[in-house]
């Protein structure tokens, strides 16, 4: 059985890293099952990731936005968008739920969650 389910993933441990490569890929989108990871790094690499720091053990204020097929991630209140998908895999209908997970062998503590129905939307 394959979970479905499109992800904006935080990587705290990349945004201050040593190395370039993986400071840019502290913000990331993919969609289960048919665009993991993976695949949206090799077909469209860059695409699906972004730099903002971060740093591991430190509350990070994060806002979404989803619009249609559209999404922007914000990270920090910053004015402009760390991350914008144009075109998220399961198109602009896709409806289901909201869900807050950590990684792998992570932590993750959440607090003052809220999810908005845009003006004749439903929540996203």
């Amino acid at each position: 059985m394959f979970v479905t389910f499109e992800c904006l993933y935080l990587r705290p441990t990349n945004g201050r890293a040593d190395d370039q490569e993986r400071r840019n890929h502290a913000v990331q989108y993919s969609s289960n099952p048919d665009w993991p990871f993976f695949r949206t790094r090799k077909e469209t690499p860059s695409k699906y990731e972004a730099y903002v720091d971060l740093l591991p053990g430190v509350w990070t204020k994060v806002r979404i936005e989803v619009r249609d097929a559209r999404a922007r991630l914000y990270v920090h209140d910053q004015e402009q968008p760390t991350l914008i998908v144009s075109d998220l895999k399961m198109g602009g209908q896709a409806k289901g739920a909201v869900a807050l997970t950590p990684g792998v062998n992570s932590i993750s503590h959440f607090r003052n969650l809220t999810i908005t129905a845009v003006p004749g939307g439903e929540a996203r």
